[in-house]
């Protein structure tokens, strides 16, 4: 009898392992979103300064406005990327400009906010993901999880691939890497520090480090390489007064 209920417990133990094992990179993913504040993305103000910069985003039931606002001695040029697209003031003056101009422009302005406010993006329809792996960094047990983009709404840098390190036992992204293939191309890692929550939504900075040579290099292995001292500190990304304002409920 003993031995019939050591094997029901094993059973059970091999079994709840196993399920632990099941998680899907979307459900991955889905976590690692509510952890970090969930559905107030869908709605939340959000300001920040980048690099002496100001950036804004508005979200609400699917409409989006992202800003920038740049002041210098010639005074303000304000950029606005929404549904509709792209549109650039210079002293409250719309300007006229090529479409390679735009595109430059919206993508630079979109880029920044998408790293501010991972890992909200990585519900996009363009964005396609797979659990390759898992990993230990510095102690730390992790979920490997590919992204990649369709060439249907994914930009002009859809053939990027990402690498993100979400740990287990509290689905933060502490780490992430990118391939990229723009100008030179390269390899960048990227190492979470300063988290923290606000008003419900939780920002970090980074520690950006490169690697060189990068061509042939495996994705996979690049946490291995930082753990070795391989990558080279390039610079540290910093978010800066960062203000969020979530409506409430049936508020207007």
């Amino acid at each position: 009898m003993r031995i019939l209920t050591l094997i029901g417990f094993l059973i059970i133990f091999i079994s709840c392992k196993e399920d632990k094992k099941e998680l899907t990179a979307q459900q991955i993913i889905d976590k690692t979103i509510e952890n970090a504040g969930g559905s107030k993305y869908d709605v939340a103000k959000i300001q920040f300064t980048f690099r002496d910069i100001q950036y804004s985003s508005h979200r609400n039931k699917g409409a989006f406005e992202l800003t920038r606002t740049i002041t210098d001695s010639l005074g303000e040029t304000r950029d606005v990327l929404t549904n509709s697209g792209f549109e650039r003031f210079a002293n409250g003056t719309k300007l006229t400009l090529a479409d390679s101009t735009v595109s430059k422009y919206s993508n630079s302005l979109n880029s920044v906010h998408y790293f501010v406010q991972l890992p909200y993006g990585l519900n996009d329809s363009a964005v396609n993901k797979e659990l390759v792996g898992e990993a230990e960094i510095d102690g730390k047990d992790y979920y490997e999880v590919q992204v990649t983009f369709a060439q249907n709404g994914g930009g002009v840098d859809h053939e990027d691939v990402y690498m993100y390190w979400i740990a287990k036992d509290d689905f933060t992204i502490d780490y992430f890497a990118y391939k990229f293939y723009t100008g030179k191309g390269g390899i960048r890692f990227r190492k979470a520090i300063n988290p923290r929550m606000v008003n419900g939504l939780r920002f970090v900075d980074y520690e950006n480090y490169k690697l060189e040579p990068w061509e042939s290099v495996d994705m996979q292995t690049v946490d291995e390489l930082f753990e070795a001292g391989k990558l080279e500190l390039l610079s540290e990304i910093i978010t800066e007064d960062v203000t969020v304002v979530v409506p409430k409920p049936n508020a207007e």
